[in-house]
């Protein structure tokens, strides 16, 4: 299995503290986010990554060299000139990755304990083109699985906008809140069609009137997505919690 961390992004809701850097270097805890992320793969078996970057990008080129890439196998696809969203992100880097091996995508503000071995298999038993990785809390936009577990479709619950895959399931469907972390065949980069800036969630969209695009559904491990300035205590105290099962 191979990776690829989005920390490209502009990090506007953690300013002041990316008003000087990308939010992939901001620190909790005595680690930046991207730091916690690679040592979080390595940990877990993975040490081909690609890492796309805009936002500061000179700042994580010259983080990652100083520590000599954690001893891992690290390639940049630099999107300086053009942020793409998540799907183009993806299409960008498709240059970058092994053609035989599944590829873990994740958010570098995304703390996470999950077991990627245990999303890998599930993926594999699914036959799954794509593996998104889901929870039951609160937000505003879900996405739409069957009883099968497969993507039918997404809904804004605040607009009532809506964008379904499957019409005849989209209905019956339960939501779930995306937790930012994918898994997907490498032969699904074959079938982008999409161009430019588009995002991935449109393209598991249009893919699953087909394909197969499953619901891993995590209610065990230990996750939050790291948006807000505000929540940086309550990060670094689930940084804590998670140091503390890992003993």
């Amino acid at each position: 299995m191979q990776a690829m961390i989005f920390a490209a992004g502009l990090g506007t809701r953690l300013q002041p503290l990316t008003n000087s850097r990308p939010k992939a270097l901001v620190e909790i805890h005595g680690k930046n986010l991207l730091e916690r992320c690679l040592l979080n793969l390595k940990k877990q078996g993975i040490n081909d990554v690609v890492i796309n970057v805009h936002h500061f990008a000179t700042q994580i080129k010259s983080f990652l060299q100083s520590n000599n890439n954690f001893g891992m196998r690290i390639q940049i696809s630099d999107e300086t000139d053009e942020l793409l969203d998540t799907g183009g992100g993806i299409l960008k880097a498709k240059p970058l990755f092994k053609p035989n091996e599944p590829i873990l995508i994740l958010n570098v503000d995304v703390l996470t304990n999950l077991s990627f071995g245990a999303l890998l298999d599930f993926h594999q038993q699914e036959k799954a083109l794509a593996s998104l990785v889901v929870r039951q809390r609160d937000t505003s936009r879900y996405l739409l699985f069957n009883k099968d577990q497969q993507l039918t479709g997404w809904k804004n619950m605040k607009t009532g906008a809506s964008k379904i895959a499957r019409p005849e399931q989209f209905e019956q469907s339960a939501p779930y809140a995306f937790s930012g972390i994918q898994l997907i065949q490498p032969e699904l980069l074959n079938r982008i069609e999409e161009h430019g800036k588009f995002s991935s969630i449109d393209l598991y969209l249009r893919l699953a009137k087909s394909e197969t695009i499953k619901a891993f559904i995590d209610d065990q491990s230990i996750w939050m997505d790291l948006g807000k300035i505000e929540q940086m205590q309550e990060a670094a105290s689930l940084i804590e919690k998670m140091e503390q099962r890992s003993k």
